[in-house]
């Protein structure tokens, strides 16, 4: 596991910002699992994902259907993007089917944390975190926890999350 960066995010355009600087770590056959409270900008940040990575959209929240898949329009990698937010646990996330596609895809898996965890050894696990004060008040500050799991991860390289968060002003 990579150490792991934490990243303070104020409003949900830096949050699709950090969504789209991340697509550019993510191929395919990657897993990035995304935990966080209703409402703490999970889809925001899938949102960026599939900017950066140049899928059709509109990217929105698949909670009632579970998963959806946005083609890439550039040749570059699918994105899947699932919820697990109604899933009973591990098996019910199996019989998505999700593995079928990871070759091609990137998978995000909204609500996956304890759920999703067998479909990759090699992941990203995402925990979004709205904070208690925001600031200024009123505003959308969030703490978004990014660690890598796995080989993959590893070869990338703590230095290659250290960028997620080199320059806030960019986000």
């Amino acid at each position: 596991m990579t150490g792991g960066q934490q990243v303070t995010v104020e409003t949900a355009a830096a949050m699709r910002a950090l969504g789209r600087r991340l697509a550019g770590l993510l191929r395919a056959g990657d897993l990035v699992i995304l935990s966080g409270s209703l409402g703490a900008g999970k889809t925001t940040l899938v949102q960026g994902i599939g900017e950066g990575l140049g899928v059709r959209g509109p990217v929105t929240s698949p909670t009632f259907v579970i998963a959806r898949i946005h083609p890439s329009l550039t040749g570059g990698p699918d994105l899947v993007h699932a919820d697990a937010y109604r899933l009973a646990g591990p098996a019910e996330v199996d019989d998505l089917d999700l593995d079928e596609a990871m070759d091609a895809s990137v998978t995000v898996v909204e609500w996956g944390g304890g759920l999703a965890e067998g479909l990759a050894a090699d992941r990203l696990e995402i925990t979004i975190t709205p904070l208690e004060v925001a600031v200024p008040p009123g505003g959308e500050t969030r703490t978004v926890h990014i660690a890598g799991h796995g080989g993959r991860w590893n070869a990338v390289g703590d230095s290659a999350f250290l960028a997620l968060s080199a320059s806030p002003e960019a986000l």
